[in-house]
Formats: C-alpha cells, structure tokens, sequence
C-alpha cells in the first residue's frame, strides 16, 4: 500500500503545482487550446491521484485485488498527462506521444474496471 501512498501524494503535489504553472507562467505562452489540454492533463492526474487513496482505503477493507487498479492508474496518469504535458509544451515527436495518450487513457479506465470488477467480484 505504502507505493500507492506515495504516488498519491506525488500525483497530488504535482497537479497542484502544474496546476498553477499552468495559470500562470504558461498562460501567456501557450495557445488556448494547448492551455485547454494542459487544464485536461492536471484535472485527470488529481482524480487519479485521489482515487489511489481511494486503492488504499479498498484493500485495507478487504479488496486486495484493487492493487492492480492503483498499478494502472499509476501507469496511466504518467502515460495520459505526461504525454499531454509534453505535447502542450511542444516537447517531442508528435508521432509518438500521440498515440501514447489514449493508451493512457485505456489505463485509466482498465483502472477503473479492475475497482468495479473486484469489489463485484469480492461481494
């Protein structure tokens, strides 16, 4: 649990203060819809950042399958809002980190399944 612990705080701080660097220093730097896409990145890696607290508390009442739910979210933020990021800030090849957000997105929700599936499952 101790992993996901951490990467929720991590997620957390950082949406936080990318958050912020985004209304502010990237504000007059970025596009409006680059901004919009840096806005999608930080609000989903703060859900997710939560919802690994949310891991925690399932598998302290007795839902340990949901760790694999915290490994995809954990992959998935990285993979979604770290490619949004990139790309906002026009860092990298378009070609590749393109296609790397809806794979991301595909962790996220496999993520969620996985909670629905397991708590289902162990009912």
């Amino acid at each position: 649990m101790k992993p996901f612990l951490i990467f929720a705080a991590v997620y957390g701080m950082l949406a936080v203060i990318f958050g912020a660097f985004g209304a502010h220093a990237l504000k007059e730097r970025l596009t409006a819809d680059q901004l919009s896409s840096w806005e999608v990145g930080v609000r989903y890696q703060m859900f997710h950042a939560l919802a690994l607290f949310a891991v925690v508390f399932l598998m302290e009442k007795g839902h340990p399958g949901v760790s694999v739910a915290g490994w995809l979210f954990i992959v998935g933020v990285l993979l979604f809002s770290g490619s949004i990021y990139l790309l906002s800030l026009g860092i990298g090849p378009r070609q590749i980190l393109g296609p790397v957000t809806p794979l991301g997105g595909l962790a996220l929700i496999a993520g969620w399944g996985v909670i629905l599936f397991r708590v289902v499952a162990d009912s």
